[in-house]
């Protein structure tokens, strides 16, 4: 996986460079933005990472940046620098997902570690859909019957309750168990029910 890149975004340019300057002796790679509408006409081709914006910036605020990536289905955490003044409009960005909001002024340990909490939890949520995608593959892999008793394996029924309600032997139920644990690369039945736990989270 390519190294994360920190997107400030902020008009005030003695504020942009100060922070990004702060990021990149953290020891983190940086690009910084004079305009939300500048950093938008980069979107298509952005680098995995963290987002770091103002929230009152002239042309497009910080709030409608942020409902312009939702709209464009661009998941990179976004972590909102505020005034005093801003912080009603930080907590509607709160409640619109954002990662975190900072109010100004700020500490370097208070910026430089809500980037790297924001990235952490990024890098968790890219493993589970990662865990998730694999996981979904091999079930595609199954057939209906298959399915049908994997559904009953994970509700935690027996071999003789779940031939019972597909009305097929306990033998055939066997068979298509082996089936599915060898399709799902399952090592146990808890590993099994793990993988489907996976595959039905939202999100």
């Amino acid at each position: 996986m390519s190294e994360p890149v920190i997107h400030v975004i902020d008009d005030d340019d003695s504020a942009r460079h100060s922070l990004a300057f702060l990021i990149d002796c953290a020891g983190m790679k940086v690009r910084s933005y004079a305009a939300a509408t500048e950093f938008l006409k980069a979107v298509p081709g952005i680098e995995p990472g963290c987002i770091v914006t103002d929230v009152r910036m002239p042309e497009m605020s910080g709030l409608q940046l942020i409902e312009r990536l939702k709209a464009r289905g661009v998941a990179h955490p976004v972590i909102v620098i505020t005034g005093h003044a801003d912080v009603p409009m930080a907590i509607e960005a709160m409640k619109q997902g954002v990662a975190d909001f900072i109010e100004k002024p700020f500490s370097d340990d208070a910026i430089l570690g809500a980037i790297r909490s924001a990235l952490a939890r990024a890098d968790g949520r890219s493993q589970r859909d990662a865990e998730k995608a694999e996981v979904s593959s091999k079930m595609a892999t199954l057939s209906q019957r298959e399915r049908e008793v994997l559904h009953g394996l994970v509700q935690g029924h027996a071999n003789k309750v779940i031939a019972h309600d597909l009305d097929i032997s306990p033998r055939t139920v066997e068979v298509y168990r082996a089936n599915v644990m060898t399709k799902m690369a399952a090592g146990s039945l808890s590993e099994l029910v793990r993988m489907v736990t996976i595959a039905e989270l939202a999100g």
